[in-house]
């Protein structure tokens, strides 16, 4: 018996999460950025975006298959199989950066949509 169809999705950590890793609350994260002349709504408009592209990617991948996430920063030490379908979700770049570590595998990028003014 072989193992089900493997997706999985590949993305950054927002620059909300780091903040907040780095500053601990939401409070103390608004007044670094205030002190910076930037929003936090800015950051969590962002994050929220990518939060939902990455629930709406994971939803459109079928029910049986296995699926797995993975960080960008933790690619240098993921094992990829020969059949794994790679979907990278974020930012321009992430998808040739990423590609240094895949041997063969199918790649699919979902970026950002732009607005236009």
């Amino acid at each position: 018996m072989s193992l089900a169809q493997r997706a999985l999705l590949v993305h950054r950590r927002t620059e909300l999460d780091e903040l907040l890793d780095r500053h601990a609350t939401r409070a103390q994260a608004a007044f670094f950025l205030a002190s910076r002349g930037r929003r936090i709504e800015d950051l969590e408009a962002r994050h929220q975006a990518v939060t939902s592209a990455i629930a709406t990617v994971s939803s459109a991948i079928p029910a049986d298959w296995r699926r797995g996430s993975i960080e960008r920063a933790n690619l240098p030490q993921f094992s990829f199989e020969p059949g794994d379908i790679v979907v990278a979700v974020g930012q321009d770049g992430l998808v040739a950066n990423l590609a240094k570590y895949l041997d063969g595998q199918i790649v699919i990028g979902i970026g950002r949509r732009r607005r236009r003014a």
